[in-house]
């Protein structure tokens, strides 16, 4: 099932002779259960392609569907609930509520979403606990190592059920063990549920986790070759889609 349509989607910045173009008509798709790593050095737009296919930004030219729906077409408030029920987004900062414990901030986006307090509640701890977090559900994230504040914000963007997990530089602050080790569990975990991701990073040992590693540069897609993808993708059966 397709999931991501990217079709020939291009985005400026600035106008004349000022203007940047980060993207450069790119075409891309994405079907349920890929995990798909984008690489590129810094400034090669792969962040930008990844905060259009998630509703952050608007392309310049060119359509972004998700699930079949142009997301030009919706108005903000269908974007929202579209991010809501969707994505999982998975930044390099963790993004943690300081003042929440790890169960309370995986929470929060049900709760924003509309799911009651009590299922959200069980969502939150079967997120955590397939993430091996089921011991730091009431810890507060200055309790928790870097690599655990990593798996909670993946709980988090699991919780809800999402079609797509969008994770940016995800390694960017841990060490390279923490960070493949990390990375590795998060794509483990989707794949089980049959659930796209697409990974932007220039870190090379998370092709391990990859079905398809795609290379931009400038702007522009330049190359597409397989991923490693030495990861256990046995599915749950109530996953498989049809």
């Amino acid at each position: 099932m397709n999931v991501v349509a990217v079709q020939d989607v291009s985005k400026t910045f600035g106008a004349g002779h000022t203007a940047v173009t980060a993207v450069d008509h790119v075409s891309l798709n994405v079907d349920a259960g890929d995990i798909v790593l984008i690489m590129g050095p810094s400034g090669s737009g792969k962040t930008t392609l990844l905060s259009m296919i998630g509703t952050l930004m608007s392309p310049t030219t060119g359509r972004i569907l998700i699930s079949g729906q142009d997301t030009s077409t919706l108005a903000p408030a269908q974007l929202s609930r579209l991010r809501l029920q969707e994505f999982g987004f998975v930044f390099q900062t963790f993004n943690l509520l300081s003042a929440l414990t790890a169960e309370e901030n995986v929470m929060m986006p049900l709760i924003t979403a509309g799911v009651p307090r009590k299922e959200a509640r069980a969502k939150a701890r079967t997120a955590l606990e397939q993430l091996q977090l089921g011991h730091r559900l009431r810890n507060l994230p200055r309790d928790l190592s870097g690599g655990e504040k990593q798996r909670v914000a993946i709980a988090r963007s699991l919780a809800n059920d999402p079609r797509l997990i969008l994770a940016d530089e995800p390694t960017a602050n841990l060490d390279a063990k923490t960070g493949q080790d990390v990375t590795l569990l998060l794509c483990e975990t989707a794949c089980r549920e049959n659930r796209a991701v697409i990974i932007v990073s220039h870190d090379q040992r998370l092709r391990t986790a990859a079905k398809r590693v795609i290379t931009i540069e400038d702007g522009r897609l330049t190359a597409e070759e397989a991923g490693d993808h030495n990861l256990n993708c046995r599915m749950h059966p109530e996953s498989v889609q049809s």
